[in-house]
C-alpha cells in the first residue's frame, strides 16, 4: 500500500517513519519535507520518495501526480506553540493540514477512500471555553473542519488521534534523528517520565507503538471499532483520545 507522511523529521513522524519501513504491507512511502530527511538517506529503502516541498498550501497538479495510487496519509506535521507566533502557528497547525486535506481528496474515490490522519493532542478541544490555550483552540478548529470536509466527501476518511506524553525512551531506531528537547523538557522528564510509564499509563503514548497505530490507521484498519466512550464522534469524523489508541493497539485491555 502507498502512504503519505508529512513532519517525518520530528518526534511523532519520525516514529511514524520507522514503522512504515518495518511494515512490509506498506509498498510505497511518499514523504513531503522542505529538507531532506536523514533517516531515509541512511537506511536507503528503494520503497520511499522524499519530495521536496517548500510551500504547504498549495498542491500543484505535478505534486499530485507524484502521489497517485496513495490510499493513506499521516499528517505529523506541527509545532509547539511556544516556538513561534499565534499566526504562525495557525498558519502550520490548521491551515496547512486543510489545505493538503483539500488537495489529497482527489486520491480518494468510493471503491478506495483516501484515509487522512491528523495529528492533534492530548487537550484539544472542538468546544473551547473562555480560557482555552491556543493550540487547543487552534486544533479544535482543525478537527472541526475535517469533519466537514469527509461530511461532504464519502471518499475522504478523516480521523484525528490525540496522543498525550509522546516518549522515545524505549525507541532506538528513531533517537538519532528526533529533535533535541528544550532545556525544560529535559529537566522534568526524569522525574515526570517514570511517573507517567508507571502510573498514569492513560496519558502515555510511546512512539514505537503510536507510530505502528497511526500508520494502520491510515491504511484502513480499526474502522470498524471507532464506538467507544473515548472516541468523540463529529457526524462521521472520528476523534481518538489517547486511551484510545492504547486500547486498540493492544496497550490497554480496556
Amino acid at each position: 500500500m502507498h502512504l503519505i507522511l508529512t513532519g517525518a523529521t520530528g518526534l511523532v513522524g519520525s516514529g511514524v517513519l520507522d514503522a512504515m519501513i518495518k511494515m512490509r504491507d506498506v509498498s510505497k512511502i511518499s514523504i513531503l519535507s522542505r529538507r531532506p530527511v536523514q533517516m531515509v538517506e541512511d537506511v536507503k529503502d528503494p520503497r520511499i520518495n522524499v519530495i521536496i516541498h517548500k510551500d504547504f498550501e498549495k498542491y500543484d497538479s505535478e505534486l499530485i501526480s507524484k502521489l497517485q495510487g496513495a490510499r493513506g496519509c499521516v499528517w505529523a506535521l506541527g509545532i509547539s506553540q511556544t516556538q513561534v507566533s499565534k499566526e504562525e502557528y495557525v498558519k502550520i497547525t490548521k491551515d496547512y493540514t486543510l489545505a493538503a486535506s483539500e488537495a489529497f481528496q482527489a486520491l480518494g474515490s468510493e471503491q478506495e477512500p483516501f484515509n487522512f490522519v491528523y495529528i492533534s493532542g492530548e487537550g484539544a478541544t472542538t468546544q473551547p471555553g473562555r480560557f482555552s490555550a491556543i493550540f487547543a483552540r487552534v486544533k479544535g478548529e482543525t478537527e472541526l473542519a475535517l469533519a466537514e470536509m469527509r461530511k461532504a466527501n464519502p471518499s475522504f476518511h478523516a480521523s484525528s488521534v490525540r496522543p498525550a506524553f509522546i516518549d522515545s525512551a524505549s525507541h532506538d531506531a528513531i533517537k538519532p534523528y528526533i529533535p533535541v528537547p528544550n532545556l525544560l523538557y529535559r529537566t522534568l522528564l526524569p522525574v515526570v517520565g517514570p511517573a507517567i510509564r508507571c502510573g498514569f499509563t492513560g496519558s502515555w503514548s510511546p512512539t514505537q507503538d503510536l507510530g505502528r497505530f497511526l500508520t494502520e490507521m491510515a491504511m484502513g484498519r480499526y474502522k470498524d471499532q471507532l464506538v467507544a466512550k473515548d472516541i468523540q464522534m463529529v457526524g462521521e469524523f472520528p476523534i481518538l483520545a489517547n486511551t484510545a489508541f492504547r486500547r486498540l493497539a493492544g496497550l490497554d485491555s480496556k
